[in-house]
């Protein structure tokens, strides 16, 4: 059985009643959610909640809600939108694959935080058939026997009237460690979140021929004293998945049964990682000689208390030293018009990295770009220019790279 789904786009409202799943108990988690996360993916109307720039899934008491990109308010296609969201998610890194887990697994859910419980089954899956590592792990206990270094101390507090008893502590090399700590608690999450028999059947499967470990309390400064080598580089991706579940898990201590799953992601951010990575792969297909970086800063501003700096959101430079400098915006903005605060963006990039070249890059229906002049500044003869350019959105994300790469190439050939 598959979960009920609320299905919404960014910036849309929705308030109690106007679906059957969303009620109160619903509306009451998500104003939970919304005091206790620093992160603000919607905000509060009355009796309901109106969503922001954040894309993605949240899951409240079995209940997900689905909040899907949009362009145009008349493309309501969420099937459509659906897709090009979780293609996009793919092409960043937010679906990292690796080639022996992907090849068996079966992407026949259209939830985004399925196609995640269905990636990590498959990853754990992977790394039990192929062997689950070992580790040196410290062991304190009383035993009856001198097994190990008597630690004296706690012998002396421990077994005063015991003489039999020799309390110790040694190096056990076994499978409880951090790393299988870490995947036991996601895949118990995955049991208690998912309400698909076929993610159920899979988990339950899968717990079966996972070692019992030992339970710890998991948080982002587990994950941070994980280090890689070249036993465990296999975890990677497994760790990943759980970091995202496990860390974006909100229960619900008071009552129990309103917890809530949030994995949501920035549009703007996503979609400006997204034509990084579309250029760098496109101009290595390509065979092309040009260095694509994200977020290249400069000095921009410093005193003695402070400093900042300027950060444009991708800097191309060719073999022949020419600069170009492209700042995204995933919305459109009203009749084709960049904001003054946009512009004024661009020309301090154009100043401080030394290039005429910036452009503002925005997804449209239509492919195309064009240039404006800034207006002359007293006393300076330099002509200082910025480029608009639309890129088309396709339902095929390799067309659509190949669209990105081609007409962000035809621009720098122009100026």
């Amino acid at each position: 059985m598959n979960p009920p789904k609320i299905s919404v786009f960014e910036y849309d409202k929705m308030r109690i009643g106007d679906n059957p799943f969303f009620t109160k108990p619903i509306h009451q988690a998500l104003e939970h959610l919304y005091f206790s996360s620093e992160l603000k993916y919607f905000n509060l109307i009355p009796c309901g909640v109106q969503f922001r720039e954040y894309v993605g899934v949240i899951q409240v008491n079995g209940i997900q809600i689905e909040i899907l990109p949009k362009l145009d308010r008349y493309d309501s296609d969420k099937s459509k939108w659906r897709d090009i969201l979780i293609g996009m998610l793919r092409e960043v890194g937010l679906f990292r694959v690796s080639a022996p887990s992907f090849s068996s697994l079966t992407l026949r859910s259209n939830s985004i935080l399925e196609l995640y419980f269905e990636l990590f089954i498959a990853e754990v899956d992977y790394l039990v058939r192929t062997g689950l590592i070992k580790q040196y792990r410290r062991q304190s206990q009383n035993q009856n026997s001198l097994k190990g270094s008597l630690d004296f101390p706690r012998h002396l507090t421990k077994n005063l009237v015991h003489q039999e008893r020799f309390f110790t502590y040694s190096s056990i090399y076994d499978q409880d460690h951090l790393w299988h700590q870490i995947l036991s608690q996601t895949i118990d999450l995955i049991r208690l979140l998912s309400q698909n028999s076929h993610i159920q059947n899979r988990i339950g499967a899968l717990k079966l021929s996972f070692p019992e470990v030992s339970a710890q309390k998991i948080s982002e400064h587990s994950f941070d004293s994980l280090v890689y080598s070249r036993k465990t580089e296999g975890y990677r991706t497994a760790m990943e998945i759980a970091r995202l579940l496990l860390c974006n898990y909100h229960p619900d201590l008071k009552s129990g049964r309103n917890n809530v799953l949030a994995l949501m992601f920035d549009m703007n951010m996503l979609w400006e990682s997204f034509i990084y990575h579309s250029l760098r792969k496109q101009f290595i297909r390509e065979g092309r000689a040009w260095v694509v970086s994200a977020q290249r800063s400069t000095a921009f501003w410093s005193s003695r208390a402070c400093r900042t700096s300027l950060r444009p959101d991708i800097l191309i430079e060719t073999g022949k030293g020419s600069k170009f400098i492209l700042d995204t915006k995933w919305k459109r903005p009203a009749d084709n018009k960049p904001s003054s605060s946009d512009l004024q963006q661009l020309f301090a990039y154009s100043r401080f990295f030394d290039t005429n070249n910036t452009a503002l890059v925005y997804p449209g229906s239509k492919k195309g770009f064009f240039r404006g002049d800034y207006a002359p500044i007293r006393g300076c003869d330099d002509k200082v220019s910025c480029s608009v350019i639309n890129l088309e959105v396709e339902p095929q994300i390799r067309e659509w790279q190949e669209t990105i790469s081609e007409t962000i190439t035809e621009w720098m050939k122009s100026v």
